[in-house]
């Protein structure tokens, strides 16, 4: 087993000397960096940066690492966040009846690909609890009627806080979440069906077909209370023809769909995205 890190996530004004000041926190603690990416947004005026070290040997407990890093952060005038690697994720899940994305994460999670488990599973149909079950994830039917939206997001929020849960994947979920439910919920990646911004909204597939499109794709964002226009994770494509139909977009788009969404929850889950505005910087 590989030896546990702690990961440093900064956010804050560009100006010189803030890497030689992140890693001087970590070599003055006695620190060993395993991994250090930086960017600067010209434009924005921002320095973004993610700093990896080993615990084994490092000169401050767990918890006292952000204590006094504050310090540091107060000086360069950052917003922060630490994680630990061997930290596992709880993950719930949002489905509706396609089984494709579902199935495919909890895989992963049992192969051990993602450092997370799933204590939460939650449709808005009954379809998929068989396949939940059959993973060892307890699975919740919360449908989602026009009249009773409000008390079938209440009733997710709580789920979400009974079981601890630090992050949503929607996996295929095709329902809008509320502003109220964003705002109370953990992070959310969603999945789409299109290569956004191209084809958003519903049966991107056909509208890519009827546009004659060379390539399909995917896109895992996080979710935000205007519909798919959140902050970009990942995204994945796969060529067609004109020989291929719709039914041939949405085959080989399941694909892409389960690659892009796989590749943003482990993106997320080893604290490699920083978001800031509408836009992230991944470090992978």
């Amino acid at each position: 087993m590989p030896q546990p890190t702690a990961t440093l996530l900064v956010t804050c004004p560009e100006r010189k000397g803030l890497v030689a000041r992140l890693a001087g926190f970590v070599a003055d603690n006695g620190g060993n960096i395993v991994q250090s990416d930086h960017h600067t947004d010209t434009e924005a005026g921002l320095f973004l940066s993610r700093i990896e070290w080993e615990l084994q040997g490092f000169g401050l407990q767990r918890h006292e690492i952000g204590k006094e890093f504050e310090r540091v952060a107060q000086e360069m005038g950052a917003s922060w966040r630490l994680r630990f690697s061997d930290d596992v994720q709880r993950i719930a899940v949002f489905v509706t009846r396609q089984d494709h994305c579902l199935l495919d994460i909890l895989w992963r999670v049992r192969a051990g690909e993602l450092n997370a488990t799933v204590p939460l599973v939650i449709g808005n149909h009954p379809d998929l609890a068989p396949v939940a079950e059959l993973f060892g994830a307890p699975f919740h039917h919360v449908p989602v009627r026009f009249n009773d939206r409000h008390d079938a997001e209440r009733r997710k929020l709580n789920l979400l806080k009974d079981n601890a849960i630090d992050l949503v994947i929607c996996a295929k979920y095709m329902q809008i979440l509320s502003t109220e439910f964003l705002a109370e919920a953990p992070p959310v990646i969603n999945i789409h069906h299109s290569f956004l911004p191209a084809f958003v909204g519903d049966r991107p597939y056909h509208k890519a077909h009827a546009r004659g499109v060379k390539l399909i794709g995917a896109t895992a964002h996080y979710a935000t209370p205007d519909l798919d226009e959140g902050p970009i994770i990942e995204q994945e494509v796969a060529r067609v023809s004109h020989r291929d139909n719709v039914s041939d977009l949405i085959r080989r788009g399941r694909d892409v769909e389960r690659l892009a969404l796989s590749r943003a929850v482990r993106l997320h889950i080893e604290g490699r995205v920083m978001v800031y505005g509408n836009r992230t910087v991944v470090f992978d």
